[in-house]
């Protein structure tokens, strides 16, 4: 039975997978370190201190504790889908093509949706900050989106020195339309990315994403991923994180086929993609949650 070219396959499948307008291409690419689809982190332990003119000698020596961490990398499969040979002979495009297009663009965004929940904090913290919208209301039953709340992550950020040309807010649609209505001339780029680049406001790289996490809307507590969203006590945010805090990797991606089969008169193809987003370490990301006016 002739079988496909996997390897031309799988690295179609991959070509431009992490887009330049996508907030992953932004996280640290931890893929050389997977090893059989599995990655060890380490949480660096406390810093050295600098000594400034010192003249006391021995120098002190300390021994810094990291904490090693073991993720295993999730697995996506994509449903399989069947590619007819009369469709191949009667159409004028590479049908096989096309449907490897369609496997791409939704492991795509199954993963960002993923990466987006990983990089949101669960809760508000120290670090971690989540701050509820406070603006008036947005004539759907929300306080909008409103440039303090921005300055209100932004004042985290700072107080850790994060630089600002890896800093990121992901902003759902409707809070782009918030700032859209506060100031057309200012933020009509975030509704219009041009060449993929990302529009920069308050320190940050601004970009869109309308998969963004549920939040209980009273507790500003992140819901559990995949949870089905319940209007009553649910809401949706916009997440900022440090690049350099975040990673991701990619592991092993493998095409299963069943070529000319006979029940179907056709090939039948599916995907398997391993791949992981996580916060290096607590820290370096916040969620702007919209509460109800």
């Amino acid at each position: 039975m002739p079988t496909l070219n996997k390897t031309v396959w799988t690295t179609q499948l991959m070509e431009k997978f992490y887009p330049d307008d996508s907030f992953l291409s932004y996280a640290r690419d931890f893929s050389e370190f997977v090893n059989n689809d599995t990655i060890i982190i380490g949480e660096a332990g406390i810093d050295p201190n600098v000594l400034v003119n010192n003249d006391m000698y021995p120098i002190n020596v300390t021994l810094r504790s990291d904490t090693p961490y073991a993720f295993v990398l999730d697995q996506f499969d994509t449903e399989n889908t069947l590619v007819l040979n009369a469709e191949q002979v009667e159409r004028a495009y590479n049908m096989l093509e096309s449907h490897i297009y369609g496997h791409r663009n939704q492991l795509r965004k199954t993963v960002a949706i993923r990466a987006a929940y990983a990089f949101t904090p669960s809760a508000n913290g120290a670090n971690t900050p989540v701050v509820p919208t406070t603006g008036s209301t947005d004539g759907n039953g929300k306080k909008a989106l409103t440039i303090n709340d921005i300055l209100n992550i932004k004042a985290v950020f700072d107080n850790n020195d994060y630089p600002t040309d890896k800093r990121v807010l992901v902003l759902h649609p409707r809070h782009v339309r918030d700032l859209l209505l506060i100031d057309l001339l200012t933020f009509k780029d975030i509704a219009d990315l041009k060449e993929g680049k990302p529009s920069k406001f308050a320190g940050f790289n601004i970009l869109q994403f309308s998969q963004t996490p549920t939040f209980n809307k009273s507790t500003q507590v992140r819901a559990a991923y995949g949870a089905a969203a319940v209007p009553s006590t649910d809401t949706f945010c916009s997440f900022a994180f440090y690049g350099d805090e975040m990673m991701k990797a990619d592991g092993t991606i493998q095409l299963f086929e069943k070529v000319d089969d006979p029940m179907f008169r056709g090939t039948i193809i599916g995907f398997q993609k391993r791949f992981i987003a996580a916060p290096i370490r607590l820290k370096g990301m916040g969620a702007i949650v919209s509460v109800d006016a």
